[in-house]
């Protein structure tokens, strides 16, 4: 539903808890149906609104009405509403583990150690800054470059982005291979346009952004003026490597991002700097190549690793490590953290409660433990095979749909059908687990168990160097209320809670909804990303190559500037334009998605006999259960940060953008000229 996995092998937003105690909705394709879904969706429309002016609020303004975004969010919407109702089952299940004298190493006792310590305020409180004070000792002897290059070595693996950011994934040109991969990393703010865009928000958030250092700083216990002065160091620092950082639409581009060296081309990028020995401190000693997302980026950074002063970088890496834990240390860490990251820049008015924050860091540390949990009674193998059968089902569209295509030569479309042939349909959960035995988790502290639980994911990762690829692993946790496209894999990723509708739980529920909602919106979706913009250029093994013949690429990009310019033109709050090229990506697996599970619905009995259900056809229904799955709003400043940050468009124009282009909306709802989604034929978007 939301995401593409690319290089570099971004962390997914992950939901904080299973989804225990929520009934999932299921169809049988083509089988009987009741009207569970249409009142469900009957209730959220507000009829004082033309679908043919907004149908983002038509289909979900009395659900916003009815459910403000609360004081704590800066969002509010379906998915949170799954994750609430996860919250509060998730809390019962930790509350009964800490009171258990579980068995020592026992998923039981790590989830009641974890939940103890983290809920645990009082200690947390009187332990202060101390959780730290090891780190900061070590950043405070530093007296050397090399110094400031093993310090950077050792808080890596504890999970502070400090400079560099560096994972292993599979290498694009050879998806059979893991490959060691560097990218731009060590912003403190979101990227690179805070730090020079000169619109009077952005202004506002760098000014807010130098006095949450300066504030930071005096929490470590520097007086005003030197806090005041670590503070312009590290935006300094900052400043250079947004400078020498590529733009969100850049970052899009495969071949641009794809640089592959040996080590001692890493060296020739930063003259001054040896990455072999650094690389062993970061427990990489048996690396000899390495890929290069930006290397204008690295060249920077080891530029300022020679000739910046000892002093800014002490700065800078105080003030990441403390960035990193704040959340895990004193009521004033956190307040502050909250105040800059979750109020100035997306407008949350108050913390959320402890227990939430707690359950989202165990769901970061040990995720699929508590999948396991999930699943085993709540999403079972029958559930399981009814949305296998609907995958297959959009498949089957989606193959038509190439076959169908006037734009394609027919040797370029024996390809497409290939690649598409080869998706791995990943549904519901993995049939392995991750292995969490060798994790520690006890009662000491709650920074060090989350110190812990990232050192265990950083070996986990590097582990993978020099294995076979395991293709059979998730990037996600049954858990989440998310899907992916992994393009190196080629597969799609179909989380079990990512088919939970809040309110609707019969089981034979409304074709026609479910067709929109987890048709289009997430299998439609993910599918579709494997032949957008940048999915399109990998092969069905994985592989960056080309398939396309040159005429047929300049056909498809045609079509894709299309889609660009569309949204290009869309304005949020006062003068934002969305990112047309950034977001090309999302925008085309949007329009996919409908146009190609639509077509998988009217090949339903449901859809074949037309009848209408609460005065409502099933294409009706069908365009409803799509919008169903973007019922979302949010606060203006988080809108505003998406559009500097995300690859997605807004909500609202993610149900509003590809309606507009798709000719049965237009028959459904009787939109005319004159409306404000209305287009010519001639401006509507088709590619796939």
């Amino acid at each position: 539903m939301f995401s593409m996995i690319s290089s570099p092998l971004l962390r997914p937003w992950l939901l904080a808890a299973p989804l225990l105690g929520l009934v999932f909705t299921a169809c049988q394709p083509g089988g009987k149906s009741r009207a569970a879904g249409p009142d469900l969706i009957q209730a959220n429309l507000d009829t004082t609104v033309r679908p043919g002016d907004d149908f983002y609020n038509y289909a979900n303004g009395a659900w916003f009405k009815q459910h403000p975004i609360p004081a704590s969010e800066s969002n509010w919407g379906i998915g949170k509403e799954v994750q609430n109702e996860v919250y509060a089952r998730l809390r019962k299940l930790n509350e009964d583990a800490a009171k258990t004298s579980a068995a020592a190493g026992s998923v039981q006792q790590k989830i009641g150690d974890f939940w103890a310590t983290g809920m645990d305020s009082t200690t947390i409180n009187k332990q202060g800054v101390a959780p730290l004070k090891q780190e900061l000792d070590r950043i405070a002897a530093i007296q050397s470059v090399a110094d400031v290059q093993a310090a950077i070595a050792r808080l890596q693996p504890l999970g502070v982005n400090a400079l560099i950011g560096y994972y292993v994934g599979q290498d694009a040109k050879n998806s059979d291979k893991m490959a060691l991969q560097l990218w731009q990393s060590g912003l403190g703010l979101p990227n690179r346009d805070y730090y020079f865009n000169k619109d009077a928000r952005t202004k506002n958030i760098r000014q807010e952004y130098d006095k949450h250092l300066t504030t930071m700083f005096g929490l470590l216990g520097q007086d005003a003026a030197t806090a005041q002065a670590s503070a312009q160091r590290v935006v300094q620092l900052e400043t250079r490597l947004a400078a020498s950082s590529r733009k969100l639409e850049a970052l899009r581009d495969p071949y641009a991002n794809y640089n592959k060296m040996a080590v001692s081309g890493l060296d020739k990028l930063t003259p001054g700097l040896s990455w072999k020995p650094w690389l062993a401190q970061m427990q990489l000693a048996k690396v000899d190549t390495v890929i290069v997302g930006q290397p204008e980026f690295y060249r920077e950074a080891g530029r300022l690793l020679t000739t910046a002063p000892l002093a800014d970088w002490q700065a800078y890496l105080q003030w990441q490590l403390v960035h990193a834990f704040a959340g895990t240390l004193s009521q004033d860490f956190d307040n502050e953290n909250f105040r800059f990251y979750g109020t100035v820049l997306q407008g949350a008015k108050q913390q959320r409660p402890r227990w939430k924050r707690v359950l989202d860091a165990e769901e970061n540390a040990m995720g699929e433990a508590l999948g396991q949990l999930f699943v085993q009674e709540y999403f079972t193998p029958a559930t399981k095979k009814r949305y296998e059968d609907l995958t297959e089902n959009v498949v089957a569209s989606f193959r038509e749909h190439i076959q169908k295509l006037d734009w394609m030569s027919d040797s370029t479309k024996q390809k497409a059908l290939v690649k598409l042939t080869k998706i791995t349909r990943k549904v519901g959960y993995p049939d392995k687990w991750k292995d969490y035995s060798s994790l520690k988790v006890d009662r000491s502290s709650y920074a060090a168990n989350v110190m812990r639980a990232n050192e265990w994911a950083y070996r986990y990762n590097l582990n993978k160097l020099g294995k076979p690829v395991d293709r059979t692993e998730w990037g996600m946790t049954p858990q989440t209320y998310n899907a992916y496209y992994n393009p190196s894999n080629n597969e799609i990723v179909l989380p079990a809670a990512i088919f939970a509708i809040p309110g609707l739980i019969d089981a034979n529920a409304d074709d026609a909804v479910i067709y929109g909602y987890a048709g289009a919106s997430t299998i439609g979706h993910e599918l579709t990303h494997g032949f957008d913009d940048e999915g399109s250029q990998f092969d069905e093994k994985g592989n960056l190559r080309n398939w396309w013949s040159k005429k047929d690429r300049a056909a498809f990009q045609q079509r894709v500037n299309g889609i660009v310019r569309q949204f290009n033109g869309y304005t949020i709050l006062d003068s934002l334009h969305i990112n047309g090229k950034a977001t090309a990506g999302e925008n085309i697996a949007d329009l996919g998605g409908i146009v190609i599970a639509l077509d998988a619905f009217k090949k339903t009995e449901q859809y074949k006999k037309g009848e209408k259900i609460g005065g409502l056809t099933p294409t009706q229904r069908y365009f409803l259960g799509y919008a169903l799955g973007w019922q979302t709003h949010q606060r203006d400043e988080r809108l505003a940060q998406a559009i500097l940050t995300d690859v997605h468009s807004p909500a609202q124009f993610r149900i509003n953008g590809p309606f507009a282009d798709v000719p049965e909306f237009y028959e459904a709802f009787n939109v005319k000229p004159g409306q404000k989604l209305y287009l010519p034929d001639s401006a509507r978007v088709k590619i796939w």
